[in-house]
């Protein structure tokens, strides 16, 4: 992994927003801060959450999204897409967030190890922010969904830190593998759940895909 690195660190305060045609209050937007912010188990310090229900808390202290990513989605519509656009708190360079495991551990600098818990599942508050039609279904499509991140160490992190994969579980589910979870595969799903250090939420969400009907 060399030459991964963290490019941005990035916080929101809680701000009003039409959301799905209705007003509602969300901290989506999320700029880069200057110099380090420190990262404890409920987030980067100065960020804000708007809906506690599905986000935010210890099993989502943080969210990571690849520059690279971004100018895919640059490119498809045809707009810029600043660091923080899509309300992660860090943007990386050089690490392969899709592909990286449910359950591996990352370090952060120095100091800050964080573990990947779920990937990012595209909601009405995301359109809205963003403002592209059909958001919803074309990011999920895309299967770029970012990774939310369990902070295990405390520390500071700032643009420049260097980002290094330091474990890894034996039972291998990419982000991009539990998205697709998520949305119904249940063989996916059935590896989902035996991944330790796996978000909480994946117990619920699983008993769920693997109670249908196969397809």
């Amino acid at each position: 992994m060399g030459g991964a690195r963290i490019i941005s660190a990035n916080t929101g305060t809680v701000a009003e927003l039409v959301i799905g045609g209705k007003p509602g209050w969300t901290a989506i937007g999320k700029w880069p801060v200057a110099g380090p912010a420190q990262a404890s188990p409920l987030g980067l310090a100065g960020d804000e959450t708007g809906d506690t229900a599905n986000h935010g808390g210890r099993d989502q202290a943080l969210y990571a999204y690849a520059r690279e990513d971004l100018d895919f989605w640059t490119e498809r519509l045809g707009r810029e897409l600043r660091d923080g656009q899509f309300g992660e708190n860090l943007t990386t360079a050089g690490l392969d967030v899709t592909g990286a495991l449910l359950g591996e551990i990352w370090r952060l600098g120095g100091s800050v190890l964080v573990q990947v818990t779920a990937p990012r599942i595209p909601c009405v508050t995301f359109q809205s922010w963003l403002d592209e039609p059909q958001w919803v279904r074309r990011f999920a499509a895309a299967g770029r969904p970012g990774a939310y991140l369990r902070v295990l160490q405390p520390g500071t992190v700032a643009a420049g830190d260097q980002a290094e994969v330091v474990s890894r579980p034996a039972e291998a589910v990419t982000i991009a593998e539990s998205m697709a979870a998520y949305y119904g595969d249940q063989e996916l799903m059935r590896r989902v759940l035996r991944v330790p250090g796996r978000g909480e939420k994946w117990d619920t969400i699983g008993a769920g895909v693997l109670a249908r009907a196969p397809r």
